[in-house]
């Protein structure tokens, strides 16, 4: 205050008073700053709050471990291995002469269409199934099994896509069971499914009299609406709750099976499939390296002509369908 001496008492004081205001107004505003800062910190820390109170919770992990009543279902055919079963056990049959050239030359003709197409033709897997049936009429069971092993380790086991076979041991880790669901024959998918590790297979039966196919199927083919029936009836017999289910499928074909469980996935989907999924929010694995990677894989023995011919008529019906 001795800076203010040559002011008059009054001046003295006045300025004195204000010097006062406005130290007193500086420490208010550092006090208030503080407290401001304190509340815009709480307001901040109460609207994350609500925002996380609002948000989805997040999705638990899956497979969930040691849900006992969950399984998973997977279809085979371009799902968990690359191209149709019954076409490449075709092959490992005529290796073993089992049908003539001719007859291979429709295999061949009908896993172009697969592979090109990437789609279950409903003809194409009638006269599959017509073919097959013709050809093991009058072969034993147990024959056709012993062959299966063979074929499978000669013409599937390298065909196995990776991406799938994890999903399927993410299952097995997590202490559920594993079936496949196919329209292959139940002999060959039960062979698949045992060299995968698998827990079972669901598929196509065909009739045995005493051990020896009769060249007639029980019922039909697996396919579409049955498998949904077949996996039904089998989560009712093992005590599972589908909605804890997860069902895997590249095809549109198996919607009806996709559809019954709580956990759909689309693998490596066709074009109807995806669009599907999408529209429902189901999930989407493709492991195929382009839309249609999949190498073709035709042996020599069905004639360089027929292939040639079989694959530029696939490609043009191809192109038109796009």
């Amino acid at each position: 205050m001795a800076a203010l001496g040559w002011l008059t008492p009054r001046r003295r004081s006045a300025t004195a008073r204000s010097v006062l205001a406005g130290e007193a107004a500086a420490e208010a505003a550092r006090k208030t700053s503080l407290q401001l800062e304190q509340e815009r910190e709480e307001e901040a820390a109460a609207l994350e709050a609500a925002r996380a109170s609002e948000a989805e919770p997040e999705e638990p992990e899956f497979p969930v471990a040691g849900d006992v009543r969950a399984a998973a279902f997977f279809d085979l055919d371009n799902t968990v291995m690359q191209g149709a079963a019954i076409f490449h056990f075709g092959r490992g049959l005529y290796k073993r002469k089992f049908f003539q050239r001719r007859e291979l030359a429709r295999f061949a003709w009908a896993q172009i269409w697969f592979r090109l197409a990437g789609v279950e033709d409903p003809a194409h897997m009638q006269e599959a199934r017509d073919s097959a049936l013709s050809i093991v009429k009058g072969h034993r069971v147990s024959e056709l099994m012993s062959i299966g092993e063979e074929i499978y380790d000669e013409y599937m086991a390298d065909r196995i896509w990776p991406g799938t076979r994890a999903l399927a041991q993410a299952h097995l880790d997590a202490g559920q069971k594993v079936w496949l669901v196919t329209a292959a024959p139940v002999e060959t998918a039960t062979i698949i499914a045992r060299r995968l590790g698998l827990t079972g297979a669901l598929g196509t039966v065909a009739e045995s009299v005493e051990g020896v196919y009769t060249g007639r199927l029980v019922g039909e083919l697996l396919h579409g609406p049955a498998k949904a029936e077949a996996v039904r009836a089998l989560a009712a017999a093992e005590g599972l709750d589908l909605a804890r289910c997860a069902a895997y499928s590249d095809s549109h074909n198996d919607i009806p099976m996709l559809s019954l469980v709580g956990h759909p996935y689309a693998i490596n989907p066709d074009t109807k499939l995806r669009r599907h999924a999408r529209d429902r929010e189901w999930r989407l694995r493709d492991y195929r390296t382009g839309r249609k990677a999949a190498k073709i894989g035709i042996p020599a023995a069905a004639g360089l002509g027929a292939v040639a011919v079989g694959t530029a008529a696939a490609v043009a019906l191809h192109r038109r369908r796009r």
